[in-house]
């Protein structure tokens, strides 16, 4: 059986980690109420930040549903990342999707991600250059 933890090498911890993503993001995925930003890296396991604002999301308790749904769905999927950082933002309306439906938003978003993030050459370092899917 696979390690299914979240350890602290599967986040992005520090501002560094986070404008390293935001300045050159690779990839973009949106879905309804996030998007994900990611950037191809070289650590060869992927790392996962999240950034949920008062503005976007007014109540604690779901900015929290928010995190802790994408923490659960990467902890699950975290296998069949590529390795790339990303960055899943809260978009307004976040608060108003279900679980169930907030689960199935995420799992095509990876989806996506995975295809693109293969898209992009291997050979080639990562540029800036933005994928919309």
């Amino acid at each position: 059986m696979p390690h299914q933890g979240f350890p602290r090498c599967l986040r992005l911890l520090n501002a560094g980690d986070f404008s390293h993503v935001f300045e050159q993001a690779d990839l973009k995925v949106h879905g309804k109420g996030m998007m994900a930003l990611a950037r191809l890296s070289t650590r060869g396991h992927p790392r996962v930040g999240l950034v949920v604002s008062k503005k976007n999301v007014k109540l604690a308790v779901d900015r929290n549903r928010f995190k802790r749904l994408v923490r659960e769905s990467v902890r699950l999927r975290q296998d069949h990342f590529p390795s790339v950082d990303i960055v899943v933002l809260a978009k307004r309306g976040a608060h108003d999707i279900d679980n169930e439906t907030f689960t199935r938003q995420l799992n095509g978003m990876w989806k996506r991600l995975q295809r693109d993030a293969q898209a992009v050459p291997a050979s080639s370092p990562p540029n800036g250059v933005t994928r919309d899917a």
